[in-house]
């Protein structure tokens, strides 16, 4: 198989921009994965159309090799259509989602593979990251690594930094995610609000001198979705965090939040509101150590801080 032949392989995050502007160009892939489509980026794509269009340039780099696709993504069907040469996971893909246990720090997923039906513990938490883990093992599999070696490994691999990490906190959790999205939002606060727990507090921003039109929705989908939200600065960047903060407010509807625009204050605050069983939920830097403020970057660390408060 692919791991004793000796092949090795560089896995490659390849972000929209770079297909549109070429960056990757005279690079062959031995495969490629598509997980979803969501509205992002538009301050450069301008429409969703522009979005896909640029999405689907993956393939021109395929040569006809394996595309791995979210079955469960209505866009995928599309990328079906460019390349004949696919595989699909999720509730209804090839590598097949049977059941799975979300727990605050782990999950448990069942998966079924032609006949055969596999069971793994994985140290990563949320359905989203149910996807991608079926999504690594579909690519892997069809470029030559077996399953059950890839499970068997799986127990030794943890979230990377700021992406669901996850601190025992006051007999509740902390946790900080780079969620800056309207659906990662969603997906992340979904998660934890279907684990066991009496409260969900959110702590977000918005970047600055970036997409203006996502920050309402962002502002919506955090105060539906939690118990109590406190705003913060991001990235203001060159940007007035006023003005940022009032584009949020404008989807707000629930009176169920405050503004805090220093970011330490705000997990500081956030922390103290903490009580057994709640869900503090950190998002928007994830693993960045600074923070952009006019023109210059300071350090600054989500991470770092709820340890110190912890």
């Amino acid at each position: 198989d692919a791991y004793d032949s000796g092949i090795e392989y560089v896995c490659l995050e390849i972000s929209s921009h770079a297909l549109a502007l070429e960056r990757i160009k005279g690079i062959k892939l031995s495969g490629a994965i598509f997980t979803n489509l969501t509205e992002d980026h538009l301050d450069f794509h301008k429409t969703m159309n522009n979005y896909l269009n640029d999405k689907l340039k993956i393939i021109d780099y395929l040569d006809n090799n394996i595309l791995i696709l979210n079955n469960d993504d209505d866009y995928s069907k599309i990328f079906m259509d460019k390349n004949s040469n696919y595989k699909t996971y999720g509730l209804n893909g090839n590598y097949k989602i049977v059941k799975y246990n979300i727990l605050p720090d782990h999950t448990y997923i069942t998966f079924k593979f032609l006949d055969k039906i596999y069971d793994v513990k994985t140290n990563l938490t949320g359905l989203f990251n149910i996807y991608n883990y079926l999504a690594c093992i579909s690519l892997l599999n069809n470029i030559g690594f077996n399953i059950d070696d890839l499970i068997n490994i799986t127990d030794s691999i943890y979230s990377p930094k700021g992406r669901c990490e996850t601190f025992k906190v006051k007999g509740g959790y902390a946790v900080v995610d780079y969620a800056h999205t309207p659906d990662a939002v969603d997906k992340v606060i979904t998660t934890y609000s279907k684990l066991p727990h009496n409260r969900i507090i959110t702590i977000i921003g918005c970047g600055g001198n970036r997409d203006p039109y996502k920050r309402p929705v962002m502002g919506k989908i955090a105060t539906n979705n939690s118990d109590f939200v406190i705003f913060t600065n991001d990235n203001p960047r060159s940007e007035d965090p006023k003005k940022i903060m009032d584009d949020i407010i404008t989807g707000v509807t629930k009176n169920d939040y405050e503004i805090i625009y220093d970011r330490k204050k705000a997990i500081k605050k956030g922390i103290s509101l903490l009580k057994e069983n709640d869900i503090l939920l950190v998002l928007g830097k994830g693993h960045e150590n600074y923070q952009i403020i006019g023109n210059k970057k300071y350090y600054f660390d989500d991470l770092e801080i709820i340890k110190k408060e912890i």
